[in-house]
C-alpha cells in the first residue's frame, strides 16, 4: 500500500530505520538475542517458567543423529520439522499425515519420503536456513491443530497471532492467515494475510496482503474483519508474560491457538516486522512514544495488559470496550 509521506506521518507509521534506531538498538540488548533466536533455548526457558509451547518430540544437532529420525517419526501421525535458528518461516516442513505406502503428506498435500525428510534435516544442520548461515539444529515438534474460529479464513495451514510487546506491555496485535500463495504458511513475506486486532476487544479490524489492504481472504472469500479471537485475555496475558522469558524491550511474540490445548507461545522475535501497522491502519509511533514516558512498569503481566489497553485508549481516543 503506497501513501503520501504526509499521510504516513499522520498515522504515525514507523519505518525500518526508525524502528532500528529508536526501539531495537536502545531496548534490545544483544546479549539477550540468543534467548529468542534459538528456538530450542526459547522453548526450554518457556517450559521451565510454565509458559505453554508445542511439545518437543526431539532435536537433532549432529549428522549421525539423523539415522534415528525415522524411529521418532514412526511414533507420530503428524508433526513439524523446523530449524532452531531459522527466520522468516524458511526451512519449516509441516507433516499433516501419512499414507499407507509409507509416505508423509505435507500440509499442502504434497508427498515426501523419509529419505527426503532426512535430506531436509541435513540441510538444516548445514545452516541452509539459519540466521547468518551458521550450523544449526533441527526441531521436531507437535503440529498445532488450529481453533475452529479460523476455519474459513485460512488455507491449509495454522494461523498465528503476532503481538508487539514494548517494555513488557502488549501494544499492537494481528493474526496472520495462511493462503495458497504462502503455501499454507502464516508468513506475511511469503504471501499470508495479516489482519489487525483491536487490543481491547480481540476482534479483527482489516487485512493486509503483500503490503496492500484486503477485505476478504483470497482463497475462501470470507471477510477477514470482525472475527472474534477466542480466549483473547488469556492470549494477551501470555504475550505479556513472555517479556519475563526474554527481557527485550521491543519484542514480537508469536502465539498459536490450538483447538484442544489453547494458546501456546510459538516463538519470539527481536526484530518484528512493521506490516502490523498497515493491518491496523495505525502507526506504532504515538503508542510507543507514550509508553516510553511511563516511569515504573508493573511487574504483573496482567497489569501490563491493562496498561496496554489504557495507552491505546488514551493515544487513539477510543473508548475501552
Amino acid at each position: 500500500m503506497k501513501m503520501p509521506w504526509t499521510k504516513l506521518r499522520e498515522l504515525g507509521i514507523v519505518g525500518m530505520n526508525q524502528r532500528n534506531a529508536s526501539y531495537i538498538m536502545p531496548y534490545n540488548k544483544r546479549r539477550f538475542y540468543p534467548l529468542v533466536d534459538n528456538k530450542l533455548l526459547t522453548k526450554d526457558r518457556a517450559i521451565k517458567r510454565g509458559i505453554p509451547v508445542p511439545k518437543l518430540y526431539c532435536s537433532i544437532e549432529l549428522e549421525h543423529q539423523i539415522a534415528h529420525l525415522k524411529d521418532v517419526l514412526d511414533k507420530h501421525e503428524d508433526f513439524v520439522i523446523k530449524p532452531a535458528n531459522g527466520s522468516g518461516g524458511n526451512g519449516i516442513v509441516v507433516i499433516a499425515g501419512k499414507t499407507p505406502g509409507g509416505y508423509f503428506r505435507k500440509a499442502n498435500d504434497a508427498l515426501v519420503s523419509i529419505t527426503e525428510l532426512e535430506h531436509h534435516v541435513s540441510n538444516i544442520l548445514s545452516g541452509m536456513y539459519s540466521l547468518g548461515g551458521d550450523t544449526d539444529s533441527a526441531i521436531v515438534e507437535y503440529r498445532v491443530k488450529f481453533d475452529p474460529c479460523f476455519e474459513h479464513v485460512s488455507y491449509k495451514g495454522v494461523p498465528d497471532l503476532r503481538i508487539i510487546v514494548f517494555r513488557g506491555i502488549p501494544v499492537f496485535a494481528m493474526v496472520r492467515l495462511p493462503t495458497r500463495h504462502s503455501d499454507g504458511k502464516a508468513n506475511l513475506h511469503q504471501g499470508a494475510v495479516g489482519a489487525g486486532i483491536d487490543l481491547a476487544t480481540g476482534r479483527t479490524i482489516r487485512g493486509v496482503m503483500s503490503s496492500r489492504q484486503v477485505d476478504m481472504h483470497p482463497d475462501t472469500g470470507t471477510s477477514v474483519a470482525g472475527l472474534a479471537i477466542p480466549r483473547w485475555p488469556e492470549i494477551l496475558h501470555l504475550a505479556a508474560s513472555c517479556y519475563d522469558l526474554a527481557p527485550l524491550g521491543y519484542l514480537g511474540v508469536d502465539i498459536v491457538l490450538d483447538r484442544e490445548l489453547g494458546p501456546m507461545m510459538l516463538e519470539l522475535n527481536a526484530r518484528p516486522g512493521l506490516a502490523i501497522q498497515i493491518a491496523n491502519n495505525q502507526g506504532l509511533a504515538p503508542i510507543l512514544q507514550y509508553a516510553e514516558k511511563i516511569g515504573t512498569i508493573p511487574k504483573d503481566p496482567a497489569e501490563r495488559v491493562k496498561l496496554g489497553i489504557i495507552i491505546r485508549e488514551t493515544v487513539l481516543k477510543k473508548p475501552v470496550a
